[in-house]
C-alpha cells in the first residue's frame, strides 16, 4: 500500500511507530498513578479531577498513535490532522491540568526536591517555558512540517515521523504551561505579555490553516486538504477556546483582590 506522498509502506512501519510513541504516555500514567497513591498517603487525597485529566489526557494521547489510527493517517490527510489535534493540542492541555510536576515536587523529598527546582532554574529551562520560544516551537513547528518537504519525508521514514510526533506533542505542552500557569514557574510573564504572544500564536495557527486549504502539502489531494483543514481550523479554534477561557479566569482572579480593596477603601 502506498501512503499520501506515493511512498509504499508495511506493517511493521506503521506498528514500530505506534509502539515506541504509546509507551511514554502509559508509562506516564502509571508512575502519575503511583505518585497519586504515594500523595494520598502522605498528605491529603490528590484531586480526583486531575487525575481523571491525566487519564483522559494520556488516553487521547495513546488512542492518537494507535496503529488503526496511525495507519489511516498515512493514506488520509483529515486522519493525520486529527491525529495533530489529539496529540498537539488536547492531550497536552488536559495533561497540564493534571499538574505532574506539582505532584512530582508533592512525593519527592525535600532535598530531592530542592535538586530539582535547582535544575529547572536553569537558563536551558527557562528559555524553553519562554512564551516566545514555546509559541516558535509549536506554531513555527508545524509551518515547517506543512510548509517545507518535511511533511513528505514524514511518511517516507519512520523515525522521522516518531521525532515529529514527539515534538508535537511536547511543543504543545510547554506552549501551554508557558500560556496559562498551572505549574511551578519561577519566572512569571505578565498577564498582558502572555496575551499578546497568544494572539500571535492564534494568528499564525489560523493563517496556515488557511494556506493549507488552498495550497496542501505534497502529496495531499485539494478535498482532503480541504477537509483536513477546516478540521484543523474549528477543532483548534474549540482548544484554544478552552485556554482563553482559563487564561482569562486567571487574570481575572489576580486582579480581583485589588478591585475589591479599592472599593473598599473608595479609591
Amino acid at each position: 500500500m502506498y501512503n499520501l506522498c506515493g511512498t509504499m509502506i508495511d506493517n511493521a512501519e506503521v506498528f514500530l511507530p505506534s509502539l515506541l510513541l504509546s509507551t511514554p504516555f502509559s508509562i506516564l500514567l502509571i508512575l502519575y498513578c503511583f505518585g497519586v497513591f504515594l500523595s494520598n498517603r502522605k498528605y491529603s487525597n490528590w484531586p480526583i479531577y486531575k487525575s481523571i485529566l491525566c487519564i483522559v489526557g494520556c488516553f487521547i494521547a495513546i488512542v492518537s498513535v494507535s496503529k488503526p489510527l496511525t495507519e489511516l493517517s498515512h493514506y488520509n490527510f483529515t486522519f493525520h490532522m486529527l491525529i495533530h489535534l489529539l496529540l498537539g493540542m488536547l492531550a497536552p492541555l488536559l495533561i497540564a491540568l493534571s499538574t505532574p510536576m506539582t505532584l512530582l515536587f508533592r512525593v519527592l523529598h525535600v532535598h530531592q526536591s530542592r535538586k530539582l527546582t535547582r535544575v529547572l532554574r536553569t537558563m536551558p529551562f527557562q528559555l524553553i517555558v519562554h512564551p516566545i520560544i514555546t509559541t516558535l516551537l509549536n506554531i513555527g513547528g508545524l509551518w515547517i512540517l506543512y510548509m517545507t518537504k518535511l511533511f513528505e519525508w514524514m511518511h517516507s521514514n519512520p523515525f522521522i515521523y516518531i521525532a515529529i510526533h514527539f515534538h508535537v506533542f511536547l511543543a504543545g505542552y510547554v506552549f501551554v504551561v508557558s500560556i496559562i500557569y498551572v505549574e511551578p514557574v519561577f519566572h512569571r510573564y505578565s498577564f498582558i505579555f502572555r496575551t499578546s504572544i497568544f494572539i500571535v500564536a492564534l494568528a499564525a495557527h489560523g493563517i496556515l490553516t488557511k494556506i493549507i486549504y488552498s495550497k496542501p502539502p505534497i502529496g495531499v489531494p485539494l478535498y482532503e486538504a480541504e477537509r483536513g483543514a477546516q478540521l484543523m481550523y474549528y477543532g483548534g479554534d474549540f482548544i484554544e477556546a478552552i485556554l482563553i477561557v482559563i487564561l482569562f479566569a486567571q487574570w481575572y482572579k489576580a486582579c480581583r483582590p485589588k478591585q475589591s480593596e479599592s472599593l473598599m477603601t473608595g479609591e
